[in-house]
C-alpha cells in the first residue's frame, strides 16, 4: 500500500472526517533533507473533522501526529497538517 494511502486509511478510521485529502510533494523537494528516490517522504494533509472541535491548532496537529506516528518515525520525513472543524474559515 503507497503511504499516501496508508495516511488516508488511518485518519479515516481514527477521525471519521467530512473531507481528507492527502497530498504526496515530494517530488517539490528533490535535492532536499529527508528526500529519497521514488518519493513518499513530504505530505500534505487537508482534513475536517467533528474531531478538532473545541481544539487548538496545536492539539490537532498532536492529535494527527499520534495516529501517523509510525509514519513519521519511519518513511515520512514531512507532514504539513491543515485541520479544521466543520464550519471554520477556510475548512476544505
Amino acid at each position: 500500500m503507497r503511504t499516501a494511502e496508508l495516511i488516508t486509511q488511518k485518519l479515516t478510521e481514527a477521525l471519521t472526517p467530512q473531507s481528507l485529502k492527502v497530498d504526496d510533494e515530494s517530488h517539490l523537494h528533490a535535492g532536499h533533507s529527508g528526500h529519497r528516490e521514488g518519493g513518499e517522504t513530504h505530505y500534505r494533509v487537508y482534513i475536517v473533522s467533528n474531531a478538532f472541535e473545541n481544539k487548538t491548532r496545536l492539539e490537532r496537529h498532536r492529535l494527527i501526529n499520534g495516529i501517523l506516528s509510525a509514519e513519521l518515525a519511519g518513511s515520512v520525513h514531512a507532514l504539513a497538517i491543515h485541520a479544521k472543524a466543520p464550519g471554520e474559515a477556510g475548512d476544505r
